[in-house]
């Protein structure tokens, strides 16, 4: 039995589950880690009303609030803002996808 952690970027993800939105996203990551809304919201500094409807896309998360979240939850600030924004593009029913690079200075 391996105990060696395989990492997914978002392209491996969308691939194998569909297009990914950040609600899904945080939904599956606070299931996976046995966290209840009201846990996993708490954790985040949101309400669990608020995390409820992001998890179920009836609100969106600012791209300042998506980098939060994964350092808060230890996974890449990169691909939360992405989803952030392509929740974005998307709610505004615009036809583009998004891909966001760190800055190398």
């Amino acid at each position: 039995m391996s105990t060696r952690k395989t990492s997914f970027g978002l392209a491996d993800l969308e691939r194998r589950y569909g297009p990914l939105t950040l609600g899904r996203f945080l939904s599956s990551w606070r299931t996976s880690e046995s966290l209840s809304q009201k846990d996993f919201a708490k954790k985040i500094g949101i309400s669990p009303a608020n995390l409820c409807d992001i998890e179920r896309g009836r609100k969106g998360v600012s791209i300042f609030k998506a980098a939060q979240i994964a350092k808060e939850i230890g996974f890449s600030p990169t691909m939360l803002v992405q989803l952030a924004l392509q929740d974005q593009m998307n709610s505004s029913g615009l036809d583009y996808a998004v891909e966001v690079k760190k800055r190398v200075a």
